[in-house]
C-alpha cells in the first residue's frame, strides 16, 4: 500500500466525524432499548454513525487509486464517512460515487458533511430503499461497497452483478454478522466467478471476479 495521502480538509472533516462517532454505543443503546418487543429497524438507529475503521478507509482509498477505479457505488451512506473516503479517490481518478441512504435525516446531515470536505461535485446521493434507488442503474460498476441493511446485500447484489465487469471490486462490512450469511454462501457457492477474502479481522469480504 501507498502512503495515505488525502487532502487535508477531508482528512479534518473525516477525524472530526470519528470522533463524534466514538459516541455510537450510548446512541445505540437508546435506540435498541426501543425494540425489546420488536425487531430492530432503520428508524433505531437514526443518531448512530455505526462507522467504518480508519484502516477500512484508507483500504478503500488506496484500492480505488491503485486500481483506478472511477464507478463506484454505495450502499449505506449513513452519515458519510466510508463515502468521504471513496469520494477523495474518484476526485483523484476522475469518477464519481453514488451513495444511497434510506433515512432522510441521516443523507441531510451526510451532504453536508460532503460539503464541508468539499466533495459534492463527486458525490450523488439517493435517498430512499437502495432497490429502488439503484433500480434504474445501467453503467458499470468498479466498486461496490455493501454497508447498508444486512438482509438487502444479498438481493441488491444481484440486481447489480449485470453491471460487473472483469475489474470490479466488491467490499462487504459486516461479514461477521449473521444476516450477511445468506450473501456470503451465496458468493461462495459461485467459486468459478468470484473468488472471496476475509479481511479486516473478518469483519469485512473482499470480492473479486475471477
Amino acid at each position: 500500500m501507498q502512503n495515505i495521502q488525502i487532502d487535508p480538509t477531508t482528512q479534518s472533516v473525516i477525524s472530526l466525524l470519528f470522533k463524534d462517532a466514538k459516541l455510537d454505543p450510548i446512541r445505540a443503546a437508546k435506540g435498541m432499548a426501543k425494540t425489546i418487543f420488536r425487531p430492530i429497524e432503520p428508524k433505531d438507529l437514526e443518531n448512530v454513525y455505526l462507522p467504518i475503521s480508519q484502516e477500512q478507509g484508507d483500504f478503500f482509498y488506496e484500492t480505488i487509486l491503485e486500481n483506478d477505479l472511477k464507478s463506484i457505488v454505495e450502499f449505506g451512506t449513513s452519515f458519510g464517512i466510508s463515502t468521504l473516503f471513496l469520494a477523495a479517490a474518484v476526485k483523484q481518478t476522475g469518477g464519481q460515487v453514488i451513495t444511497t441512504e434510506l433515512l432522510s435525516s441521516k443523507a441531510q446531515t451526510a451532504q453536508k458533511n460532503f460539503e464541508k470536505a468539499g466533495l459534492e461535485n463527486v458525490i450523488e446521493l439517493r435517498i430512499g430503499d437502495a432497490i429502488e434507488t439503484l433500480k434504474n442503474l445501467n453503467q458499470p460498476i468498479d466498486f461496490l461497497m455493501l454497508d447498508g441493511w444486512k438482509n438487502l446485500y444479498l438481493p441488491l447484489f444481484k440486481q447489480l452483478e449485470p453491471l460487473f465487469h472483469q475489474r470490479t471490486v466488491i467490499y462487504a462490512d459486516n461479514t461477521d454478522m449473521s444476516d450477511t450469511q445468506p450473501f456470503l454462501n451465496y458468493v461462495y457457492h459461485q467459486k468459478d466467478t468470484y473468488k472471496t477474502q476475509r479481511i479486516h479481522q473478518g469483519k469485512g469480504a473482499l470480492i473479486k471476479l475471477r
